[in-house]
This record gives C-alpha cells, sequence and structure tokens, in this order.
C-alpha cells in the first residue's frame, strides 16, 4: 500500500507489473540532471532546504513528476553556474533525464521541462580575499 502522496507507475508486462512511484523516477531524473557540468544545483522550496539543512540529500529537490499510461512527463527547477551557455546546458540536461529515465524504467518520456531559477555566481576565495586586505 502506498501514501496517498505517493503515485505509482505501473508498467505491464507479460509475466506480470512493475510499478515505480513517482519519487524513483524523480531520482533518476534528478541525478542524471546533477551530473550536466554547468548545472549548480536544483532549485526547492523551504522544506527541501530544511531537509539539506539537517544533512539529508534529497535527490527529488527541484524535479516535478508526472506519471499516467506508460510514459512520463518531468520539470527540473534549476539553479545554472554564471557563465554557462543556459540553452546548451538546458539542452543537455533534457537529454540526459529522457535517456536515464527511459534506459533505467521502460517508460516513454513525453518532455522534459527545465525552468531556470537563478544563476549562482562563484565565490571569491579567501587566498583572494587577503591578499587584496594588505
Amino acid at each position: 500500500m502506498t501514501d496517498s502522496n505517493e503515485r505509482m507507475q505501473t508498467k505491464v508486462q507479460k509475466d506480470g507489473k512493475i510499478s515505480f512511484a513517482d519519487d524513483v523516477i524523480a531520482t533518476i531524473a534528478g541525478l542524471a540532471a546533477s551530473e550536466v557540468p554547468g548545472l549548480a544545483g536544483m532549485s526547492g522550496g523551504i522544506v527541501d532546504g530544511i531537509v539539506e539543512f539537517l544533512g539529508k540529500k534529497n535527490f527529488t529537490k527541484g524535479v516535478k513528476v508526472e506519471v499516467g499510461n506508460e510514459e512520463a512527463a518531468i520539470d527540473l527547477f534549476v539553479v545554472m553556474e554564471y557563465g554557462a551557455k543556459i540553452h546548451e546546458v538546458c539542452a543537455e540536461i533534457q537529454q540526459a533525464v529522457k535517456r536515464a529515465v527511459e534506459t533505467m524504467t521502460g517508460l516513454r518520456v513525453m518532455e522534459v521541462n527545465v525552468f531556470v531559477q537563478g544563476v549562482r555566481f562563484e565565490k571569491e576565495s579567501k587566498e583572494g580575499d587577503a591578499q587584496r586586505v594588505r
């Protein structure tokens, strides 16, 4: 039995059914996206921030999944590195997520929507700050 907030996607095969919780698909998508260069991180709400503050890694942060009839649509809310070619990074994220979810689950990914929520600027090193003070 599953929690009411945790839907299951079922894939019917000749030998029986295979079911995936939305969090499984979201985790696969989040991990695939995180491996793309130029992505600074995922953008989540206040609950995700609390989870990270408590030291727990939330791989579903910034990922929304809609599933139905052996297909999935995935929304990713991301923060980019300053200087990255955002449109190229987004296209790479879309391809990586689609490939990973389809390969690992056998579900057909209909769309991967990437919403850029911000840009992260690199923090200057403490050495650089110390040299300027001298």
